[in-house]
This record gives C-alpha cells, sequence and structure tokens, in this order.
C-alpha cells in the first residue's frame, strides 16, 4: 500500500529496513504549526501506518532548516468561541496522537531547532526522542504563557515521564530547555550533532524493531515522588507558589495543577479527559483572549521597521557603550550574548569598570552553572568585552549608548567628544529616560545620528526597549537601532520625542496618584497591595524604591516643566530626597531594607514606620481596594489616551506592548488600550466623572476619550 498521495503537510519515504520517515514541511511558514491541514493529513498517514505491514518504524523530522515544530497555529486556537470548541481541538489532538503512544510499532521524534507546544507533545506521544546539540535546539511547553496549557496530552504526559517538580516547574513557567538540559531531565533520550540525526534515529528505529515492547525504565525516586500523599504536598505548595506570585489571576497554572492532582494517579485516558475540558476552558477565557492578543501583536513588532523597507540597516560590529553601572553593564550583557556584538565600554573610574566585568562575569557564571554554556563559550563571550578610561577604540564604533545620569550638559559634553572623534557614521543613542531627544541633539554637528534607546532595569530581564526619534533622526539611524534592538532579544516600539516618551509619561501619572493617596492617609502597604492584587508585578510605592525616589523625583520635574500640573508631585518625594531615603540602592526607603535582628519572613515587604514620622503622616485612611485601585490606573488610561492622539505612540498596539513589557500593566487586561475597550466606552467615561467629581479636574477625561466615544470607535476593531 502506498502512502496518500494527497498530503499537502508531509512527504513520506520507506527504507528498505521498514523504516518510514515522515517529513514535517508545512507550506506558507517558516516554522511548521500544527494546524488545521497537519491534523487532517496526520490522521491520513496513521491510519496507513496502522494498515500497512511493510512500515516496521516511523521517524518524524523536520523539513524546516529552523525547527522541528513551533507548536499549535494560534489563529486557529483563537477561533474558539465556545469551550466545546476548544475542547474538540484537545479531543482531536488526543486521539492522534494516542495512536502513536499505543502503537507496537516504534516511533522515533528526531528534533533539531524549536520543539514547543504541540511539536513537543508529538515528541511525548513518540517512543523515542532524539535532539541535536545544536544551540537553536529549544525544547519546552509554553502555552501557560498565552492563558492556557499543554492540551494536547503534554499536562498528563510530561509529570509521567519526569520527575514531578521538574515537570510542574515546566508546565508552570513555560520554560524552553536547550538540549543538554532537556536531556539531563529526561525530556529525551539521546543529544547529538546535527549532521547525524537522520542516521541515528534510523539506526534507533531498527534496533527498537527488534523489541516485542519499548521498557523505558525510570529512577525509584520519580514513582515515590509520584505516590499520592507525596504527590499532594508537591502540588499544594506549588499551588501555594501560583497564588503568590501571580495572586490567582491566572487561571492557566491552577487549571494545570488541577489535571496533575485529579489524574496523575489514574489511568492516563482520564487524565487525557480532565486536560481536554480544561483546555476547553481556558480557550474562551478573557485572560487567554488578551494574552493571544499581546502574542500577536509582538509578532507583529517582530516585522515592523516603522519606515519603507527599502532603507536597509547598517550591521552593527563594534558597540560602544558610555558609562558602566547596572544600566550600562546590562546593555553588555544583552549585546554581547544575545546579538554577538563586540562591546568597547568606558567609564570615569577603575572601579565602576572593575563593577560592571564582574557584573557581567556573574551573569556568564550562573549560566555556567546552569550549564546552558560551557566554560569554553562563556570565555569566548566574555572576550567580546573591553574596557576604557577614555575614548580609545570608539572612533570605530557603529553604535554608541550613553547611560549615564540624567545631566543634559553631560550628554552634550559626551556627543560633542564623540563627534570630535571624525567618524561622521557612528550612531549616537542616548539611554535617557524623560530627556527630550530634541534638548539632547541641540549642539550636535550630526543630529541625524542621534536618538533615544530607553533600556529598563534590569536589562537582561525587562523585554522592552523604546526608541525615540526626534524630528531630525535619519531614517537609517533608526532602522539600525530597531534591527540591533531585536538582535540583543528586545521587543522594539518606536515613539515620538517629548518629555517621558511613552512609558515613563504614563507612569509618572500612576505613582503621582499613588502618592497623593499616601499623603491622604492610605497606608503604603495598602496602596501598593491594592495594585498587586489587580494584576501589577509590583506596587507603586515599591517600584518607587526599585527605581530610586530621586530619579523619580527628577523624571517628575521634567515632566512638570513640559505638561505642567497635571504630572506635578506631591512634596513627599522631596522630603525623602533630602532625607536620603532615596529606596532599595541606599537601603533606605519607603520599605525597609536594613537586616532585621530575628528571621522575619517578607520583612522587605515590610513599610519602614519612620518613613511616616519623616513626612508627618498618619496611615488612618480605610480607602477600599477597588477605589484605590481606580485612583492610580485612571491618570496612566488618561495619559496613554493623549499619546496616543498626540501620536506619541504609533498605535494602540504599541501603547499596550508598551505598557505590559515597560511598566508590568496586567498582561491579562491586554494593556490599557485593550482594558479601556474591555470596560465600553460609556462605563469608562461614568468611572472618570465620578471620579473627576470626587477628587478635582485632575480626573477629567481626555478630549480624545470623548471624542472616540462620540464617534462609537474603539481603539481596536471590534
Amino acid at each position: 500500500m502506498k502512502a496518500p498521495n494527497t498530503l499537502k503537510t508531509l512527504n513520506t519515504e520507506l527504507s528498505d529496513k521498514g523504516v518510514l520517515t515522515v517529513t514535517i514541511d508545512v507550506p506558507g511558514e517558516t516554522l511548521n504549526v500544527y494546524n488545521q491541514q497537519l491534523i487532517e493529513d496526520f490522521e491520513q498517514i496513521s491510519v496507513h501506518i496502522e494498515n500497512e505491514d511493510t512500515i516496521k518504524a516511523v521517524i518524524f523530522i523536520s523539513g524546516k532548516t529552523e525547527g522541528f515544530m513551533a507548536g499549535a497555529d494560534i489563529k486557529m486556537l483563537n477561533q474558539a468561541k465556545q469551550k466545546e470548541d476548544g475542547q474538540s481541538i484537545s479531543v482531536t489532538g488526543h486521539i492522534l496522537l494516542q495512536r502513536i503512544s499505543n502503537s507496537r510499532k516504534p516511533f522515533i521524534a528526531a528534533i533539531h531547532g524549536v520543539c514547543l507546544g504541540a511539536g513537543y507533545e508529538l515528541a511525548l506521544a513518540c517512543h523515542y526522542r532524539i535532539a541535536t546539540n545544536d544551540p537553536s535546539t529549544k525544547i519546552g511547553l509554553p502555552e501557560v504563557m498565552l492563558g492556557l496549557l499543554p492540551g494536547g496530552g503534554g499536562t498528563s504526559r510530561l509529570p509521567r515521564l519526569i520527575a514531578l517538580p521538574n515537570a510542574l516547574d515546566l508546565l508552570l513557567t513555560g520554560k524552553q530547555l536547550n538540549a543538554k538540559r532537556a536531556l539531563r531531565m529526561g525530556l529525551v533520550d539521546e543529544v547529538i550533532p546535527e549532521k547525524i540525526l537522520h542516521a541515528t534515529a534510523e539506526l534507533t528505529a531498527e534496533r527498537l524493531m527488534e523489541l516485542d515492547y519499548i521498557e523505558r525504565k525510570q529512577p525509584l525516586i520519580n514513582h515515590i515522588l509520584r505516590l499520592p500523599i507525596i504527590k499532594d504536598i508537591i502540588i499544594n505548595k506549588a499551588k501555594q507558589e501560583v497564588i503568590k506570585k501571580t495572586q490567582g489571576l491566572y487561571p492557566a497554572p491552577l487549571a494545570i495543577l488541577s489535571i496533575v492532582q485529579r489524574g496523575l494517579n489514574k489511568p492516563l485516558s482520564d487524565s487525557l479527559d480532565i486536560e481536554a475540558e480544561k483546555f476547553g476552558e481556558l480557550t474562551v477565557s478573557p485572560q487567554a483572549k488578551q494574552l493571544i492578543n499581546l502574542y500577536f501583536a509582538t509578532t507583529e513588532l517582530k516585522k515592523e521597521q516603522y519606515v519603507s523597507n527599502r532603507i536597509k540597516a547598517k550591521t552593527i560590529k563594534t558597540l560602544g557603550i558610555l558609562g558602566g553601572g547596572l544600566m550600562g553593564a546590562g546593555i553588555a550583557t544583552v549585546s554581547i550574548e544575545k546579538a554577538g556584538t563586540s562591546v568597547r565600554l568606558k567609564d570615569i573610574s577603575h572601579e565602576n569598570l572593575m563593577k560592571t566585568v564582574q557584573h557581567i562575569d556573574n551573569y556568564y557564571k550562573q549560566r555556567l552553572e546552569k550549564k546552558i554554556l560551557s566554560q569554553e563559550s562563556a570565555k569566548q563571550k566574555m572576550n567580546l568585552l573591553s574596557t576604557s578610561l577614555d575614548y580609545t577604540g570608539f572612533k570605530g564604533c557603529d553604535l554608541i549608548i550613553e547611560a549615564v545620569f540624567e545631566d543634559l550638559p553631560l550628554k552634550h559634553q559626551m556627543i560633542e567628544d564623540i563627534e570630535s572623534l571624525g567618524n561622521e557614521n557612528t550612531i549616537f543613542a542616548s539611554n535617557t529616560s524623560s530627556i527630550p531627544l530634541t534638548d539632547i541633539a541641540a549642539k550636535s554637528k550630526r543630529p541625524e545620528n542621534i536618538l533615544g534607546m530607553h533600556y529598563f532595569s534590569p536589562v537582561e530581564k525587562m523585554p522592552l526597549l523604546e526608541i525615540i526619534r526626534h524630528p531630525k533622526t535619519s531614517k537609517k539611524a533608526l532602522v539600525t537601532a530597531i534591527k540591533f534592538g531585536k538582535e540583543q532579544g528586545k521587543t522594539v516600539i518606536v515613539v515620538k520625542d517629548g518629555a517621558g516618551f511613552y512609558v515613563n509619561r504614563i507612569l509618572v501619572p500612576y505613582i503621582n496618584a499613588a502618592l497623593e493617596l499616601g499623603v491622604k492617609g492610605v497606608a503604603f502597604d495598602k496602596i501598593d497591595d491594592a495594585l498587586v492584587s489587580f494584576g501589577f508585578p509590583i506596587g507603586p510605592i515599591k517600584l518607587l524604591d526599585e527605581v530610586g525616589v530621586d530619579i523619580g523625583s527628577k523624571t517628575v520635574s521634567i515632566l512638570v516643566d513640559s505638561f505642567g500640573e497635571r504630572m506635578q508631585s506631591p512634596s513627599i518625594q522631596q522630603t525623602l530626597v533630602k532625607n536620603k531615603r532615596l529606596g532599595k540602592k541606599t537601603k533606605k526607603g519607603f520599605y525597609r531594607y536594613d537586616k532585621p535582628s530575628y528571621y522575619k519572613k517578607n520583612y522587605h515587604s515590610t513599610i519602614d514606620p519612620n518613613v511616616y514620622t519623616e513626612l508627618k503622616l498618619t496611615p488612618t485612611n480605610e480607602m477600599c481596594s477597588e477605589d484605590i485601585v481606580d485612583y492610580c490606573i485612571y491618570p496612566l488610561l488618561n495619559e496613554s489616551a493623549r499619546c496616543l492622539d498626540e501620536q506619541v505612540i504609533f498605535s494602540a498596539r504599541d501603547g499596550d506592548i508598551g505598557a505590559v513589557f515597560g511598566i508590568g500593566f496586567p498582561a491579562f487586561y491586554g494593556g490599557p488600550f485593550r482594558y479601556m475597550d474591555s470596560l465600553g466606552g460609556d462605563k469608562l467615561l461614568e468611572r472618570f466623572k465620578k471620579l473627576e467629581e470626587k477628587y478635582g479636574k485632575k480626573y477629567q477625561a481626555a478630549d480624545y476619550l470623548i471624542k472616540l466615544n462620540n464617534n462609537q470607535h474603539t481603539f481596536y476593531p471590534v
């Protein structure tokens, strides 16, 4: 019997020894995705394999150079309108993969490159998994990051394959592992070079064909960890951690724990039934819908250039950084690690340079400890860094980023120094967080080469890069900065020049509102607790401690100069600066950072009572959490709308990405614009009106919001 000739996503080849190689190659896609056509082709080929006696074993391999399979087609999942739609998708996957898992014929997954989500669920159903040791090979189940769970059997199978704590960690975080870590954890059975992948898979298939059945032995500890009593202890502890981190606002992690708790000690079929039911519920949850919207937005931004595609970016071979510290060290780290760029870093003191080198060295030590990198690879990367106390070596830099404190004369001096080196093609980027680029470029001889690249701290972890163009910034400089930012692994948005740009411009009113509540007698920790319960990863008061009260105060003064009274902060910030109560960096802020004389859990989440004394405040206001949230976020929503109206941001999409990735606006709301759309214009304006009546003109809805509602428009198409 010949293989079906109507297959559109699968190619087959049968060896003389009966090994069928099935090459997955979904047309029109850079990476294979589990879509409706692939499902139909799998149904055909699985029946053929089952009924054809000449087929003794099967190898799944990818025809894509980029990877094995990226996962399910998100568009297909997003079309689910009722939970039954999502449940049906899950059940279909279970049936297909169970045929593989239950087959007496051995199935081997030959993995190279990306193998995520449904791709790894296919591999999980196979009897043997081989992965290449190429750096591009990444294995994981990241569905939780979209508000979903692995619905093709992954939630049920992974805890049966590896140690339960490790399985939960992967399922609940969406971590992606390289091949060596996946091997150590038990996700794959073998790791080899790419050039012998297919040959090794064929030899493995021939070996497994000789066995009556394939027995997979696991360490005794794995079985012990699955015992009902021990399993429940592990899961309950994981549940506590999930609730602590997410406030219970994300249903997917809790659904994953429920499936494992209810299904792990039952037959696999029972667990799969629970998995399909939960998957169906999640596909229509508002959290998943908004997280999927963010996924599509970030995917679009990867392709976004903001100017004509005819403008080609420069290749950045050597990056110069002016200023060490945490910001300079962070920029250097992502440039070396992600972009593979040589970095020349200057600071004014040898001590600062040593601290910067130590920071980067510690980053690679951690990666060595986790066995993500080899000693040789780490050394090669560290060799890309060189340091200097002067401008030696900076003439040859393609891009120079200054990462010093917010002082306009200092930035002018740096531009003058760099331009005096004589390289007319060097692009100069300022990491300023609030000073307008027009002011920074005012004294430049080549203002077309100047723009802003605003990173967020810690640079290694924060995904956003805000690129600022002033009126004279050249398109060449802009596309070069965008391309390099993406090479650094950043999600890039481009914004128009102006005080605070976008992210800090919407952040300042939010923090100011929180400080105003403190002046009104609301306890600082109660303010933070309310906003964390709403979904922010950190409260506004704690955030100010992290950023630095002095930096916050400086930013406010810049924004007040441009926007007037609505950006004015309570005077308590100046009092704190005067008292050198600057936050975490001075171990003296709103919160306690001194060492307790006895062990006290969450000590650094305790407000320092001395701050109330210094500010002459008494926390007696018992404002409810809902009112606290509205008091703080409605100024943020207003300012976001103004930024869109003034074209500071190019779209609501960019505004949502900037708020979620830059200040931690709750991702499951989709960002401020998605959130306002979800409320509806009438309800939004009604709440603004009530806040204005109670708290004054500061809460008057932006004209743009009123106009939008009058025209019955929304930020996104309905």
